[in-house]
């Protein structure tokens, strides 16, 4: 199979190719060439591919971790996007915990300005703690930081991108409730959104304390 021919066809088939190079990992550094391409719009392809194989073979993207960590800071923010889902994929074949060495960089977008940056990073933050329970803590206290972010849209600050996110912050401390140590700070976080203007997350916090105060 050509690969790079056959994700430049429409309506490529993702899942198909994903598939393949499962089966023939001595495709990827095609792929991974492809996504480090300077332009074109094939490396969105490569990204989707890449990131399907980290979901379900992390262990053979693991070794271009460091591709991934730079694309954090790529200018294009559909790259970044992916690779902010492909690390957290990565961990949980990190065995040299080179996570650990890059959390900050990876948790500092969450106050902002870009709120789908965050969002990604938080909802990310689930598969991360669960992989790596250890560092569950460190990722609590940095999701925590989301109350007082500060996204802007069209040049102003946007409280409603901020409702946004805290929304995403309670899903994900429901999926990871019962490895968090401090409850109390989380139950006062969520209870606190019981008031957000925003009515899904009102609702998702009101099932939130239903849930787990009891």
């Amino acid at each position: 199979m050509n690969i790079t021919q056959e994700l430049g066809k429409k309506g490529a088939d993702i899942a198909g190719i994903t598939g393949h190079v499962i089966r023939n990992p001595e495709c990827l550094p095609e792929l991974i060439e492809g996504l480090k391409a300077p332009k074109g719009t094939l490396r969105y392809a490569f990204e989707k591919v890449l990131r399907q194989i980290s979901e379900q073979r992390p262990d053979l993207v693991y070794p271009y971790f460091d591709v991934f960590v730079e694309l954090l800071d790529h200018e294009n923010s559909f790259l970044k996007w992916g690779a902010i889902l492909t690390i957290a994929n990565l961990t949980a074949a990190d065995a040299d915990r080179k996570f650990e060495k890059i959390f900050s960089k990876y948790f500092s977008p969450i106050t902002g300005p870009v709120m789908v940056t965050a969002s990604n990073i938080i909802g990310s933050s689930a598969r991360i703690a669960l992989n790596k329970p250890e560092l569950t803590g460190r990722i609590v206290r940095r999701i925590l930081k989301v109350e007082n972010a500060e996204f802007i849209k069209k040049g102003s600050p946007s409280p409603e991108c901020r409702n946004v996110a805290l929304g995403q912050a309670v899903d994900t401390f429901n999926e990871i409730f019962h490895q968090i140590d401090n409850k109390k700070s989380i139950l006062r976080f969520v209870a606190r959104q019981v008031g957000n203007s925003r009515k899904s997350v009102s609702r998702k916090a009101e099932k939130f304390l239903i849930e787990h105060e009891a």
